[in-house]
């Protein structure tokens, strides 16, 4: 049989049994181990290489599709010299992954803007370029998606309970219901050493009173999350007033009250907190 027959019979082969990568890298791979005279082998070797490294991209990008990131933003990209109080060796252990298999949590402290998230996030790609499952929500959404519909809590329940790590971002920003309430420490109780909790929040663990209506339940909650727990508290300025200020559109509020002093004095309408 002619070389190009049996190319294209070999094509059709991977084709069928959907090793499409193999398929379109046949030809130049067969090409190439001609000219170097490379044996059969090497030539499967090369063609599963290609198979195993395009499943492993799809794969990546179908989790990351199904995680519902809100960016995509990785530890390389994060300003350490603006968050000095953050211990890199610690980031650097965290990204190892060992909290994950362990089905330890983090928890990520501090006033908004800090980076929580986007470390959070960083967390969440990592997990998924090794292969394992993550998915991000705020609490917000995670209460409006369990109170909306005629499907039974306990059921839409299992969207939290299913990947290897979740990602609960923006705790501590409203007050929950009673409800509410019963539902963060379902969804923290269930996950126990089952399955890692990334947590974002601008509460300190003494103020979770405020947040929680029943101290007896915000005490059972904090004692799941933190049983098995790395607590990361970042104390900084936020990157958003940061960025603000170097456009030009915000000022520190000792330069406002400068500004307001001087106005009094000179007897103009006051400071203009964009100037």
């Amino acid at each position: 049989m002619q070389p190009a027959l049996v190319e294209a019979r070999v094509r059709q082969g991977l084709e069928t049994l959907r090793l499409r990568r193999m398929a379109d890298a046949l030809g130049r791979v067969c090409e190439a181990a001609s000219k170097a005279g490379r044996s059969y082998l090497e030539v499967l070797d090369e063609l599963i290489e290609v198979e195993q490294s395009g499943r492993y991209e799809r794969n990546v990008e179908i989790k990351t599709r199904l995680a519902r990131l809100p960016y995509h933003k990785t530890m390389a990209e994060f300003d350490y010299s603006f968050q000095p109080s953050l211990d890199k060796k610690q980031i650097a252990n965290l990204l190892t992954l060992r909290f994950l298999e362990h089905g330890e949590n983090v928890i990520l402290l501090g006033p908004p803007g800090v980076g929580k998230s986007h470390i959070a996030v960083a967390l969440a790609l990592e997990t998924i370029t090794k292969g394992y499952t993550a998915y991000f929500v705020t609490l917000q959404h995670f209460i409006d998606y369990l109170a909306e519909g005629p499907e039974p809590v306990g059921v839409k329940l299992r969207v939290f309970l299913r990947p290897k790590l979740l990602v609960l971002d923006e705790v501590g920003y409203l007050p929950l219901s009673r409800e509410a309430a019963n539902w963060l420490f379902e969804l923290v109780a269930r996950r126990y050493e089952r399955g890692s909790i990334i947590l974002t929040s601008n509460k300190s663990y003494g103020d979770w009173g405020s947040l929680v209506p029943d101290m007896a339940l915000a005490s059972a909650i904090l004692d799941r999350l933190l049983h098995h727990s790395t607590t990361i508290t970042i104390r900084g300025e936020s990157y958003r007033l940061k960025e603000k200020r170097r456009a030009g559109l915000f000022q520190p509020v000792e330069r406002l009250a400068e500004a307001a002093a001087a106005a009094e004095e000179g007897g103009t309408d006051g400071p203009n907190p964009v100037a």
